[in-house]
């Protein structure tokens, strides 16, 4: 479907499970080749596995991308391994749990926003730097490249934890700037902001709050939960030249819920 992102290079954090490894299977089937990144070897080995299992070219970079040091590292795998730096998709999160702010662990506030937010911040930050290098030593300066953010709903509508609202909203800001800032070297931002979607979050949910759960099903217009692949579709189209006139943009991927 893509053929532009053949033999391209992305990285996608938060990719041994959920959104992100749906995300980097299907980079590797249009023959992108990826930089698998989370802080648990054994299922990255598994994400690995599966992608070459149809001849999916991908490494995996452990690291953790709430702080400088681990997304230094992450940049240089990915550079000393391929090269270069064509794509990007942050999508490392967690749901930081709990929900009055009058009661709201501060322990928990701080780590969500570390991940969600500040992990967000860091991996654009080394990654643009990486892009406007290779965009200054592209003579034709046929260079482009696109970063695609992981939101939510949350960054959309409140009723999410104080911590998931806020980081989710504050990455739709980020690339809201990064993408009036960087258009001048051919870099496009966008975000995706899924609904409930079928992942190992939602299975923790089941276990620990079922009534909840059915809740959420039961707001989306379209009666059900979304695939990770659905939303992979929309993250591979954003970062594809398909959608070359696309950025700055905080696409919902919903199933109705913010049209009501």
């Amino acid at each position: 479907m893509y053929p532009d992102l053949d033999g391209k290079v992305a990285i996608v954090t938060g990719s041994t499970m959920g959104i992100g490894e749906a995300v980097a299977i299907n980079l590797a089937r249009q023959g992108t080749r990826v930089v698998v990144n989370g802080t648990n070897k054994k299922r990255g080995a598994e994400v690995l596995s599966k992608i070459r299992s149809f001849g999916g070219t991908a490494i995996f970079a452990p690291a953790d991308v709430s702080g400088p040091a681990g997304v230094i590292s992450l940049m240089k795998i990915a550079i000393d391994s391929f090269g270069r730096l064509d794509f990007a998709c942050n999508n490392a999160g967690n749901e930081g749990r709990g929900f009055d702010t009058h009661t709201y662990e501060e322990d928990v506030w701080d780590s969500t926003i570390a991940l969600n937010l500040t992990g967000v911040f860091l991996c654009m930050k080394y990654q643009l730097k990486q892009f406007i290098t290779q965009y200054q030593s592209n003579k034709d300066k046929n260079f482009s490249a696109s970063i695609v953010n992981m939101s939510s709903i949350a960054g959309l509508v409140g009723g999410a934890s104080p911590a998931y609202n806020a980081s989710k909203h504050g990455v739709i800001g980020l690339t809201k700037h990064a993408a009036l800032d960087y258009a001048k070297y051919n870099i496009r931002v966008n975000a995706v902001c899924p609904a409930v979607t079928k992942t190992p979050m939602i299975e923790r949910f089941l276990d620990t709050d079922p009534t909840l759960v059915a809740k959420w099903q039961s707001m989306h217009p379209i009666g059900r939960f979304a695939e990770t692949d659905e939303v992979a579709s929309s993250v591979l189209w954003l970062l594809s030249n398909q959608s070359s006139f696309v950025t700055g943009s905080s696409i919902p991927v919903d199933g109705g819920w913010t049209a009501q």
